[in-house]
């Protein structure tokens, strides 16, 4: 996606070989417009799949997933990184490792909003190596429900989570995949949309 990879060049900032920082349209500060784009770009290709609903996991991912939620017309489910006291009842809970932080948490999911016979898209703002949405996959199939795609806004594709994705049987699609990082580098591969 165009828009996306000039956003990429122009607002963000590769602090290393492997951490971009895009918090000024993305994780901080969203840009709506861009998320808007974002959106209808997922809902154009995803429209004849048949998803039933969107997850992503709470926070970076809440933008681009409500949008593309609403340009689909189906639910959009986020994952919860820490028990809340208002989530009873029967949960679906795994753990995954945040690459960026550094740090393990339990990502769950109420048995509510999923059911056995959803087609489920995945939305999450970066793929490095692949933990986080393997992590939803694990929770998608703890629910019964089949994981029909994996959207992503930013891959490193030089790292393994889309390998990892793949050998799982989990089909991920990019808007924006990224080649190298290194301070003040950033360079792009073909993307998927």
């Amino acid at each position: 996606m165009k828009e996306l990879e000039e956003k990429i060049k122009t607002e963000g900032n590769a602090l290393s070989s492997t951490v971009l920082k895009v918090d000024g349209f993305i994780n901080h500060q969203v840009d709506p417009v861009l998320m808007d784009k974002i959106g209808r770009t997922f809902a154009q290709y995803y429209k004849d799949r048949g998803i039933t609903r969107i997850l992503t996991i709470e926070s970076s991912g809440i933008a681009p997933a409500v949008f593309t939620a609403l340009h689909m017309g189906v639910p959009m489910v986020i994952l919860k990184k820490q028990t809340s006291k208002t989530l009873m009842g029967d949960v679906y809970q795994t753990n995954i490792t945040s690459f960026t932080k550094g740090t393990s948490y339990e990502l769950t999911l109420s048995a509510s909003y999923i059911d056995p016979d959803d087609k489920i898209l995945i939305i999450d703002d970066f793929l490095a190596n692949g933990e986080a949405a393997s992590g939803a996959s694990r929770l998608v199939h703890m629910g019964g429900a089949q994981v029909e795609s994996v959207g992503i806004l930013i891959e490193k594709s030089f790292q393994k989570g889309r390998k990892r994705l793949e050998d799982a049987g989990i089909e991920v699609r990019s808007l924006a995949r990224i080649s190298r990082l290194g301070r003040g580098i950033i360079e792009f591969t073909q993307a998927d949309l």
